[in-house]
């Protein structure tokens, strides 16, 4: 492909098109960007230039703060426009890209993040990279002038020393998530190793794993509960306990209008970095709506309902369905978190005396707060309990409740008329189906039929707007601004969006009784197989078989490690065992196995990373449990309701009506096992329990339910 502009061009920023909020906000920016494509590569090749590539994203504070510095300068700006071909990355939009490029940079200065700032060859190997650099030189980085003169220079008269380096980077990319290592035998034993490297981690004191800074790790979570409630492990089961505690006590959490923020910077989840992600929180709702359902614990329902109240107010198409893709941190780059904070000044200006005291105690909301840059700005934390905070203030705890109702809600009133951060309304088909599994689950478990109908409807959107109906799938179902959308080419969904979304499919049969949505999943399935298993060496490439040619793209990449979302193959294997537990097609279960064997040897180094890997072991391992429900009304939802209590990867629960069971109303597998299961005579609702091809009796009593369930 030829570039627009002949050699020595200086071109123009080419961003206009995008349709990424990332990339738009760099649209007038004096650098000359293009987005990546064959269009920006040519041009490096005919001028012999080397390739400045930037990887951020809309949320990424630090990436703002580089775009104002640097990118925003005009002086900076004359600089890459006249030794380089600049190439803007949205991370979100380009999880491949942005995959490789993370490995290299790793590789060459050993951390990556972003904003990540990568120096190529004009066929797209790195040479040199990094993350942040400043403007000028401080915090112990050169300023990024001196960086861009030194680089560029690199490439004019140490060219040889460039290529082998970049030779050697590429080596490294495509070397690290091979996870080639011996065999090992697929045993519950490989996943006591990962929980035991879990727990040795585990910081007994402040929940969560590590120290400083701190991550949710919702697959280690669920993986961690699967053993306290199937193995009976004290630890693990503690572990589970108080990290869900802590972080529903933390700053990390949004205490008024819900949802986690992204990670926090010290040990006991108080100060967070403050943009909010999505699959953060569908996957911690999931988290604490398997620690209602095993527990009974009300303050995990209120979180997980929490969560719920500012997915749906904020971060959802309530029309349409769908889910948005994430919140900014701050709404300029000289606020650090101040939507989100408070002074005690603030509070006193919303509040009267008695809500001021009860918010105050119970927020821990005082004259001196927690924000470094602003010592007065208080996060929202909680340190006791109602009970306690009751006492301290010296009402009844009835009356303390009315008081912090009353405070909360004047708060978030108060809160609103702040420039709110930017929410980036993309809807990205693979977070998008974690979302609607995390609320087709919540919504079974906490009786909330609004849950499920907005993750059908979510559902519905995903397969009519990213899905081809066959083996096409799209990585992002609608864009944020969609000015340009039609002149955006669409981008070819990864294996994560292929494997959420045959979850999502699933479950939404579950919720439903639609067969349309099994098909769904078997056809997407099938698609998945076909365009990303390997089925030489085993196990799922991230990217299609056909691959990409540009840059670092030509790597092969079998993602392992759940960062920061459950990992693409243990996913997919999950998604084919699930299938086949309800098919009967034997295949898909083959794959899976062959799939978790190739990572086998190397696994339990990888701890607290391969939660989604133990939890899919778990699954080829044990018998899948298969809960029928026939029938409706109140009787059916109250032994669902028994059937769902205790979390259980390998347990599916599913209520169906009467005329459904028949040959072509239900899966093969549960058409053969139900078939030969007669109905009591006399009753309109029944429970029938399978373990692996075996079913009992109907059950028409609770407590013959609840022995059922207990001794499988």
């Amino acid at each position: 492909m030829q570039a627009h502009f002949p050699p020595g061009d200086s071109g123009s920023n080419r961003l206009d098109h995008s349709s990424s909020s990332y990339l738009r906000s760099a649209r007038h920016q004096p650098v000359h960007w293009h987005p990546w494509g064959e269009e920006a590569f040519a041009r490096a090749r005919a001028e012999e230039k080397p390739i400045l590539l930037d990887i951020g994203a809309v949320w990424c504070h630090w990436c703002h703060v580089m775009d104002r510095e640097s990118y925003e300068d005009a002086e900076t700006a004359a600089i890459v426009n006249k030794h380089f071909v600049a190439v803007k990355v949205d991370r979100d939009e380009r999880p491949d890209v942005d995959s490789r490029y993370q490995a290299a940079v790793q590789a060459i200065s050993g951390q990556g993040g972003w904003p990540l700032t990568a120096f190529l060859t004009p066929d797209g190997h790195p040479y040199f990279g990094g993350t942040y650099f400043p403007h000028d030189e401080r915090y112990g980085r050169p300023g990024f002038p001196r960086v861009l003169e030194t680089m560029a220079q690199v490439w004019k008269d140490r060219r040889e020393e460039a290529l082998e380096s970049a030779s050697s980077v590429m080596a490294a990319v495509e070397h690290s998530e091979t996870f080639t290592g011996p065999t090992a035998e697929l045993s519950l034993g490989v996943v006591d190793k990962i929980a035991g490297a879990m727990l040795s981690q585990f910081d007994a004191r402040n929940g969560g794993f590590g120290s400083q800074p701190k991550f949710p790790q919702p697959a280690a979570l669920d993986l961690l509960l699967e053993m306290a409630m199937n193995r009976d492990n004290e630890q693990a089961r503690d572990a589970f306990l108080t990290t869900l505690e802590k972080m529903g006590c933390g700053g990390t959490y949004d205490h008024l209008a819900g949802g986690f923020h992204r990670y926090s910077v010290d040990e006991r989840w108080l100060v967070p970095h403050f943009e909010k992600m999505l699959y953060d929180n569908t996957e911690l709702l999931r988290n604490y709506v398997h620690g209602f359902q095993s527990y009974v614990r009300q303050d995990f329902k209120s979180v997980a309902n929490h969560i719920m109240f500012w997915l749906d107010s904020n971060m959802t198409d309530r029309l349409r369905g769908g889910f948005y893709a994430s919140q900014d941190a701050d709404y300029g780059l000289d606020d650090d978190g101040d939507y989100f904070t408070w002074t005690l000044d603030e509070a006193r200006a919303v509040l009267g005396p008695d809500e001021l005291k009860a918010a105050s105690v119970y927020y821990d909301i005082g004259e001196l707060g927690d924000m470094h840059h602003n010592p007065a700005k208080n996060v929202l934390h909680v340190k006791m309990t109602r009970e306690q905070a009751a006492v301290l203030v010296g009402v009844s705890v009835e009356q303390f409740n009315q008081l912090l109702a009353s405070a909360r809600s004047k708060m978030i009133a108060a809160r609103a008329q702040r420039p709110m951060p930017f929410i980036d309304r993309t809807l990205y088909t693979g977070w998008n189906a974690m979302a609607i599994t995390a609320y087709f689950e919540a919504g079974r478990v906490l009786r909330n039929p609004a849950a499920i109908n907005f993750a059908l409807l979510t559902l519905r959107r995903l397969l009519a707007e990213a899905w081809s109906g066959a083996d096409l799938l799209n990585h992002v179902i609608a864009y944020s601004d969609q000015l340009a959308g039609e002149e955006t080419q669409k981008i070819p969904g990864t294996l994560d969006d292929y494997a959420f979304t045959v979850h999502a499919c699933l479950d939404g049969w579950f919720a439903s009784g639609r067969m349309e949505f099994y098909r769904a999943a078997i056809t997407l399935a099938d698609a998945m197989i076909a365009r990303f298993y390997d089925s030489t060496a085993g196990a799922f490439n991230d990217t299609a078989s056909t691959g990409g040619t540009l840059g670092a793209l030509t790597a092969k990449r079998k993602p392992l490690q759940d960062s920061p979302t459950p990992a693409g193959n243990p996913t997919a294997a999950s998604a084919l065992l699930r299938l086949e537990a309800l098919s009967n097609l034997s295949e898909y279960r083959k794959i899976a196995e062959t799939t978790l064997t190739s990572f086998a040897g190397i696994v339990e180094h990888l701890g607290l990373y391969a939660g989604s890997y133990g939890l899919a072991l778990e699954r080829l391992l044990l018998d899948p449990v298969q809960v029928v429900i026939v029938g409706s009304g109140a009787e059916a939802a109250r032994l669902e309701a028994l059937a769902v209590a205790r979390y259980s990867v390998n347990k599916t629960v599913m209520r169906i009506g009467p005329f459904r069971v028949t040959p072509g109303g239900i899966p093969e597998a549960l058409a053969q096992m139900l078939l030969n299961v007669p109905a009591p005579e006399g009753k309109d609702v029944w429970a029938i329990v399978c373990r692996g091809r075996t079913c009992l009796p109907p059950i028409t009593d609770a407590e013959e339910l609840l022995k059922a369930l207990e001794e499988n």
